[in-house]
């Protein structure tokens, strides 16, 4: 049962060791950076946040024999706008490594109006470089587009006006004047008036006629 047991618990680290050297193989594999390091002579990349290419970078100056003694303060590199947008403004690192992968200086760039596939040579000011540098990057900090490059989210169409009932103009009573009215009593015309009463005898009985609007 001890066997066993040994057994089990030498299989169990035997596991876990290989499981953890599998990640870390991973984990060095994945460009988990948008700023991979590459050769001096290569061009470095940027990556913006929706995984396009933003920027390329080359070294102009190639001596690069720096002592912790004799540190460089500054380069030149050139710096290209590979994407579709301007840039008002852009900022970023350019960062070195020696031979070991160790970080050995880095220095800060700056541009502004930048155009699609414009290139443009900047220094890299508060360098500071103690090595003798066999790889580099370049990392932004800053990629600001004009605001009519930034895409914009969709915008909602305004919901239709309510269609209200069709209103009429409003009547002008305009008072037509009345026609002139007569009545004939017998081959007797005479003038009646509306509202005007009118007395007549028929036979012995005298008559009150009113003429009026209908309601």
């Amino acid at each position: 049962m001890k066997l066993i047991g040994k057994t089990i618990c030498l299989a169990l680290l035997v596991y876990c060791a290989a499981a953890t050297a599998n990640a870390q193989a991973a984990d060095s594999a994945a460009p988990g950076t948008n700023e991979p390091r590459v050769a001096l002579a290569d061009a470095a990349q940027v990556l913006d946040a929706a995984g396009r290419l933003a920027l390329e970078a080359r070294l102009r100056t190639t001596a690069l024999t720096a002592t912790p003694d004799a540190p460089t303060r500054n380069v030149l590199i050139v710096v290209t706008n590979r994407s579709q947008f301007f840039y008002n403004y852009v900022s970023g690192y350019a960062t070195f490594y020696d031979g070991a992968g160790v970080r050995c200086g880095e220095g800060l760039f700056k541009l502004e109006a930048f155009a699609p596939n414009e290139a443009s040579e900047v220094d890299t000011p508060g360098l500071r470089l103690t090595c003798a540098p066999a790889t580099w990057r370049v990392s932004a900090l800053n990629l600001l587009t004009r605001a009519t490059d930034v895409a914009k989210p969709e915008q909602l169409a305004p919901p239709p006006a309510e269609s209200l009932p069709a209103v009429s103009p409003p009547r002008t009573n305009l008072t037509a004047a009345p026609p002139r009215l007569e009545i004939n009593i017998n081959g007797r015309t005479l003038p009646l008036q509306l509202g005007n009463p009118l007395e007549i005898v028929v036979g012995q009985e005298r008559m009150r006629i009113v003429v009026s609007p209908a309601p």
